[in-house]
């Protein structure tokens, strides 16, 4: 039995060898707004190590769960969600994080059909299983936490308030992230509140540090703080 499960355990390690460093990757470049780029970097290699698999599924559930919103949450735009869905509960016994996840997709499919209490629900649900996890030092959805998330969807349901508050649990919970300061930026800008809009895409702008091709987010804040509200009182002349 020991030289069965030595032989286990070195298999799963054989199988996971650099996934370290393809979660890395995939961490960077969603921090780059670029999740299907995020999402190839961990499809490298083999498919059966929790370790990638898990963020991979959970990366393409969100990626399509916005194209699904896009289509008005048709069934058919909804059938890669459920797949991802699918995937990450064939791993929850093994990855306390793809439940988790699970739930997040869960709530986004919620979102990409306008229905904001059953999303409401399993957002508080994600959340607490994260903050769980947390508090017992283990990690929470990969890449993206749940709470990050959670604003993302607010916003998507056009609920800005709560998108504004569900940004910053998420600032508290987990510090300060590029998304946060752009979901920040943008349920300010939707709530008509231009300075606080102003100071956010200044902090995101700020902190980024990416590639000479800027991603849209990154050049949306550039236009937003272009406009007279976020320049500043001018100097007066000196005489």
């Amino acid at each position: 039995m020991i030289v069965l499960l030595m032989a286990l355990t070195f298999a799963q390690a054989s199988r996971c060898e650099g996934s370290a460093a393809q979660v890395a990757a995939a961490s960077e470049r969603a921090a780059a707004f670029d999740l299907e780029a995020a999402a190839a970097r961990l499809r490298v290699g083999p498919s059966d190590c929790a370790e990638t698999d898990v963020p991979y599924w959970y990366l393409r559930g969100l990626i399509a769960a916005q194209e699904a919103y896009r289509d008005g949450g048709s069934p058919q735009s909804l059938e890669p969600v459920k797949a991802a869905i699918a995937a990450l509960s064939a791993r929850t016994t093994e990855a306390r994080e793809a439940e988790i996840a699970r739930v997040v997709l869960e709530a986004a499919s919620a979102a990409a059909q306008s229905e904001r209490d059953v999303m409401a629900l399993l957002l508080d649900h994600a959340l607490h299983l994260e903050g769980e996890q947390r508090s017992a030092g283990l990690p929470g959805a990969p890449i993206i936490t749940a709470y990050e998330v959670a604003g993302d969807l607010w916003l998507q349901v056009h609920r800005f308030e709560d998108a504004r508050m569900a940004y910053a649990r998420a600032a508290r919970e987990i510090g300060p992230t590029k998304r946060i300061f752009l979901g920040l930026a943008r349920a300010a800008s939707r709530l008509g509140e231009t300075t606080a809009a102003c100071e956010e895409y200044r902090r995101l702008v700020a902190g980024w540090r990416g590639a000479e091709n800027e991603p849209p987010e990154i050049a949306e804040a550039h236009t937003f703080l272009r406009q007279p509200a976020c320049l500043g009182p001018v100097p007066a002349p000196i005489r």
